[in-house]
């Protein structure tokens, strides 16, 4: 006999897994479990201590963005515990609605916070950074692309915390040379803009920007001999070649980078581009040692690499200060 709660329930629809490429791993016979849906290497452990939530609670009282939070960003935990993190600065809403990216999108965003300076310095001072990621969502709904309030933020994080090296992870500011300069006139001592991937994919992976016009940005700021290091990043797993990563990384030395970081593309919700291929910690040292090779100072390669995870060993490697980074 059916019930009436038989008849109102509602069908439970099953939600089917997101497509991935085949590990590229081979099984192991004498293992009870067999192979994952994703290579051991892109395992890891949940880290440990309290940190993780004090974090938290300083951005959430701040009310401020992070785009390890926005952006779904797996070192997340490790990051937060470590007491870092990579400020998202001009709400968290960006103009453009790239292949790759989780952030949040919307043709008006809210308007600038006018003490959001003031936040982020009072952050970077509670949290005792010495090093400090300072990035953006685009704003092409702003006559400058928010340069001028960037670089307020800049200021006052150097008012407040004396001392603290600061790196800029910016937009391109859809080719505005007056905002490239009003960025670079506060001084970053790294300026970052991230290539993102192949010429041959740029159209695909980002709404807006182009392949070219990062190559320009990249070297304006290296031409301006005002940051220190001129950085930018690749991912990889999209459907790329090793003569595309290569040929990317001979574009970016010729533009006058003098960091480049490479880290596997995971596809943070099921409308972003389809993740291709796992690429294996071998081929990210080929990058790397093929990065070396042609002449660019700092390489730092691997699955979990981003742009700006851990930004602070990725600035004392390029100053000779340690040889190697170790990672989770």
């Amino acid at each position: 006999m059916h019930t009436k709660d038989h008849f109102n329930a509602v069908p439970q629809v099953k939600r089917k897994l997101n497509r991935l490429p085949e590990n590229p791993e081979s099984s192991d016979p004498d293992k009870a479990v067999g192979l994952g849906r994703f290579p051991s290497w892109l395992h890891r452990r949940l880290p440990k201590g309290s940190e993780l939530f004090a974090t938290e609670r300083l951005l959430k009282n701040q009310r401020l963005h992070t785009v390890c939070e926005e952006a779904k960003c797996p070192n997340l935990l490790e990051c937060y515990s470590n007491k870092t993190a990579t400020f998202l600065v001009m709400g968290k809403s960006c103009t453009r609605a790239c292949g790759f990216c989780d952030i949040d999108f919307a043709k008006e965003p809210e308007p600038l916070a006018a003490d959001e300076p003031q936040r982020v310095a009072e952050s970077v001072l509670e949290l005792g950074l010495k090093h400090v990621v300072i990035t953006m969502v685009a704003r092409d709904d702003l006559a400058d692309g928010g340069a001028a309030h960037l670089a307020q933020v800049v200021a006052t994080v150097r008012r407040m915390v004396p001392g603290v090296s600061i790196e800029l992870l910016t937009s391109d500011f859809n080719g505005n040379q007056d905002a490239w300069n009003s960025v670079l006139a506060a001084q970053p001592e790294i300026f970052n803009h991230n290539i993102e991937t192949v010429r041959e994919l740029t159209s695909r992976v980002r709404h807006k920007a182009t392949y070219d016009r990062t190559l320009a940005l990249l070297n304006y700021a290296k031409q301006s001999q005002i940051p220190h290091y001129v950085k930018s990043g690749i991912m990889v797993g999209l459907g790329e070649n090793e003569e595309q990563v290569h040929q990317t990384l001979r574009d970016l030395r010729d533009a006058g980078c003098d960091i480049v970081t490479i880290g596997q593309y995971l596809q943070a919700n099921r409308n972003k581009l389809k993740l291709q291929a796992f690429i294996t910690p071998q081929q990210f040292a080929q990058y790397e040692q093929y990065g070396h090779s042609i002449g660019i100072k700092t390489m730092y390669c691997g699955p979990f690499v981003r742009s700006s995870y851990n930004a602070g060993l990725v600035i004392k490697r390029a100053n000779g200060e340690i040889e190697t980074i170790n990672s989770t």
